[in-house]
């Protein structure tokens, strides 16, 4: 089948994936437990605003290689703490239409990569079921898997995770049923 022929679908379920999560984000508010306010704030961004770290992702205590984590110096670091992970953004408001571009693209390359792989998985005229099934589980994995990485190795909250996912199983219906519905030769 020729990947012209998904292209109906993929761009329909990345507009319909893009406006469920502001739909999500907008009216149910169940993400604003993803982030907590620091008992001082003013005093910890005075102290790092002092030193104007650039933009990027800095951990505390640093070790430039792991072998340091033994020194005792280091351990003592990490015991008495904190022990944190921080991104530093550019100063000045969020730039919220930069953002939603940049997750409008995102959106684009899993409806993409979903397409490609219906593209080779199954047949124009199919089981329509089928077509659901495997788009959404693709659909899911694209945008549920990260939030499980940032878990492991960033130290985001399991409950973030959780809401994630759970995020990620709405886009999945979504990509899922735009993608039985536009099917070629449903």
């Amino acid at each position: 089948m020729p990947f012209g022929s998904l292209w109906l679908p993929v761009l329909v379920a990345t507009v319909a994936v893009w406006l469920a999560s502001s739909i999500l984000h907008m009216a149910l508010k169940y993400h604003k437990a993803d982030y907590k306010k620091l008992p001082d704030e003013d005093a910890v961004a005075a102290a790092l605003g002092k030193d104007a770290p650039a933009p990027g992702v800095y951990v505390l205590p640093y070790c430039a290689d792991p072998s340091q984590m033994k020194e005792p110096a280091i351990a003592a670091r990490y015991e008495k703490g904190p022990v944190a992970m921080l991104t530093v953004v550019r100063n000045g408001p969020p730039a919220l239409g930069k953002y939603l571009l940049q997750w409008l693209a995102f959106c684009l390359l899993v409806s993409f990569v979903v397409g490609y792989i219906a593209r080779h998985t199954l047949q124009p005229g199919g089981d329509l079921l089928n077509v659901m099934r495997i788009t959404g589980a693709a659909a899911f994995l694209g945008y549920g898997c990260g939030y499980l990485t940032d878990s492991i190795w960033r130290g985001a909250p399991w409950s973030n995770s959780l809401r994630g996912l759970a995020d990620a199983a709405v886009y999945a219906l979504v990509t899922g049923l735009v993608f039985r519905f536009l099917w070629p030769g449903a």
